[in-house]
């Protein structure tokens, strides 16, 4: 056909894909993401259905949005410890793939808690949030850390790591300071008002730099040095403080308060303490950088790991089984559904059966004063020209049987009467 000066030739057809395919296609996409493959998500638990299989299928739901999930028989022995209800807020470890015989992606869970942390991520936000806004965390307030300090104050416990790596790192880098530890309570009920009393006491003992801190452990562990009033005490001592809480993952609001972050204790006595063997710290500068290639190294092999276990893990059997087995559960359902249907049609035939074939009984129709007659012999009475006077007869009604004997004989159309 041409336009114009523009002949358009045939119909451009573009490549067509069979809904399998695009099906295929994007679950390749879910599996390959490794973000997708391992994950936790947070949410109310909704429409909980325990399979006959051992599967247990339901919903994850907050506001405005939900995502389907299941758990397989095989997770569920040893990634749940509990049963699941409707309406319980959970955090649900595993992994999101597509189910490629409907094209619907859903979660696949590998373990199941009760979402007891996250009241306390909910206060350390809400709390973290509050000191940001007064300021608490402003660069402009922070004191600058002394290079050559001659007393470095130490909150912390008494025994445990913390205390050894800070005084073997001192004692390394400058024998000549002098440490003083003020023991604090750095775990549980009370723990914070120790951290406070400490700050307050060595930052009156006028201590050059004080270090706050604790080896590593869960947000509960850590707990103390996310209260409050442990903060206010950092943000109004004069003494510069440095927090070294945890591990180097772990952020407490001890760490966005004080002068400066340390990732560990050991780290903060490295920070407050300087080397005074400039070797020593060139030394310590080619440690840290074989250290961070190790890491580095280790990293992109733990990556490569990880990828070569998610090929195994797509090709794996137990994968195909689990969703043959997902096929399995839907088929019996539609089986039940459709033995079902079955029944309640034949059901309803037998009642019009029944009812048809009540219409078509004799005895049915014995009612309203008929009756059904027979002679001696028990043939059926058609005609009075087969009686005489005397004769025996049985009348059968609705309700009974009459035993009778004729005793007068009239035949209509017939003007003559017979005794």
């Amino acid at each position: 056909m041409e336009i114009g000066r523009i002949v358009v030739i045939g119909n451009y057809m573009g490549v067509i894909y069979s809904v399998k395919d695009v099906n295929r296609y994007i679950k390749n996409m879910f599996d390959n993401d490794l973000l997708m493959r391992n994950l936790q998500v947070k949410g109310e638990i909704s429409n909980v259905v325990y399979h006959s299989s051992g599967h247990i299928y339901f919903t994850l739901k907050e506001e405005g949005t939900a995502i389907k999930g299941v758990m397989f028989k095989t997770y569920r022995e040893r990634g749940l410890d509990f049963r699941l209800n409707n309406g319980q807020n959970l955090i649900v470890s595993g992994f999101v793939s597509v189910f490629e015989r409907d094209g619907q992606f859903q979660l696949y869970a590998t373990a199941i808690s009760l979402d007891g942390r996250g009241n306390l991520y909910e206060a350390y936000e809400q709390l973290k949030q509050k000191l940001y806004e007064e300021g608490l965390f402003e660069f402009d307030y922070k004191k600058e850390i002394p290079k050559f300090p001659k007393k470095v104050g130490i909150v912390t416990a008494r025994t445990g790591a913390a205390i050894q790596d800070i005084m073997n790192i001192a004692k390394r880098r400058n024998p000549y300071v002098q440490l003083y530890l003020y023991p604090a309570q750095v775990q549980g009920e009370g723990a914070a008002k120790t951290i406070v009393q400490g700050i307050k006491v060595l930052d009156e003992m006028e201590m050059d730099t004080i270090i706050i801190g604790r080896g590593g452990g869960s947000i509960e562990d850590l707990w103390a040095f996310n209260e409050e009033i442990v903060a206010r005490a950092i943000f109004e001592a004069r003494t510069p403080i440095i927090s070294g809480t945890g591990h180097e993952i772990d952020n407490t609001i001890a760490d966005y308060v004080a002068d400066l972050r340390a990732p560990t204790p050991s780290a903060a006595a490295e920070l407050a303490i300087p080397d005074v063997l400039t070797t020593l710290h060139q030394v310590k500068q080619y440690e840290y950088q074989l250290q961070q290639q190790i890491l580095r190294n280790a990293n992109n092999a733990i990556q490569r790991l990880k990828m070569l276990s998610m090929k195994l893990e797509r090709l794996s059997p137990e994968n195909k089984l689990h969703n043959q087995m997902m096929c399995l559960d839907s088929l019996q359902d539609r089986l039940i559904t459709a033995i079902n249907q079955k029944y309640s049609k034949i059901q309803h035939q037998y009642a019009l059966y029944t009812t048809r074939l009540h219409g078509l009984s004799p005895t049915a129709k014995l009612v309203g004063g008929f009756g059904y007659v027979e002679t001696k012999d028990g043939t059926a009475l058609k005609s009075v020209d087969d009686l005489q006077k005397d004769s025996h007869l049985t009348v059968t009604i609705s309700d009974g049987r009459i035993e009778t004997v004729v005793e007068k004989i009239e035949k209509h159309n017939d003007a003559s009467n017979k005794e």
